[in-house]
């Protein structure tokens, strides 16, 4: 029987990485992005949608679950930054990262947990970052969207742990994506110098966490936050 995931903000970086690993893997995948995706595989089902429009997660959660009569996996991977210092920063600038991040999120993973909680079973998967242990400057808006996104994870977990649905963050360290290639070389640096494993992290390393936190032998993990790179 073939896994059901939905994984968020496919068309490129980590999430499109995610998307063709798991679909390689035997998973049915549906990926969404405010852009077309060029994904071709006959078990990949793609959306164009903004994860920040609640009524649009609604009705796609829906036609997934309907037309699949089950959901195995979330993972919440579609994200915006933004840096910039915080009194450069407009409220409305600093609210659309927090509605993309943190809103997305939220709405995903409480329609798909309506579903998960039905079948009593699922695994969600969120996306945090170590801006936050870090407090990293210039990343205000977006570290606090990640912040929420913990909170998010912890207080769920104990909603639906009763219902074996799990809930899980990965927080990457610096990894080759579109975001990371614009913060100054030198921040990056500094970043990872101070972790303890003082390397880039991969995309095959964040799917190496999320693929701890969707076997089965997690049944008993949930709420929990990994930072890549030893950061803590």
């Amino acid at each position: 029987m073939n896994n059901i995931m939905i994984v968020t903000g496919t068309r490129k970086g980590i999430g499109r990485y995610l998307a063709e690993a798991y679909l390689n893997e035997g998973y049915t995948v549906y990926g969404c992005s405010r852009r077309e995706c060029d994904i071709n595989h006959s078990h990949y089902h793609h959306a164009h949608l903004d994860v920040g429009d609640e009524q649009n997660v609604v009705d796609y959660v829906k036609h997934v679950y309907l037309r699949e009569k089950r959901l195995d996996i979330l993972v919440n991977n579609a994200g915006i930054g933004l840096m910039n210092h915080s009194v450069l920063t407009s409220t409305e600038s600093a609210m659309r990262v927090m509605m993309t991040n943190y809103g997305g999120t939220f709405s995903f993973s409480r329609e798909c947990a309506k579903y998960m909680i039905k079948q009593q079973e699922g695994r969600i998967v969120n996306f945090s970052s170590i801006a936050v242990p870090s407090h990293l400057e210039g990343e205000l808006a977006y570290s606090a969207s990640k912040s929420a996104i913990e909170q998010l994870t912890k207080v769920m977990a104990r909603e639906v742990g009763p219902f074996n649905v799990t809930v899980n963050a990965v927080g990457p360290s610096p990894v080759n994506t579109d975001l990371i290639s614009r913060v100054q070389p030198e921040k990056i640096e500094r970043l990872i110098d101070d972790q303890s494993c003082k390397v880039m992290a991969s995309y095959e390393d964040v799917k190496n966490v999320i693929d701890f936190y969707i076997s089965p032998q997690s049944k008993l993990i949930t709420g929990q936050v990994v930072y890549l790179g030893g950061f803590c």
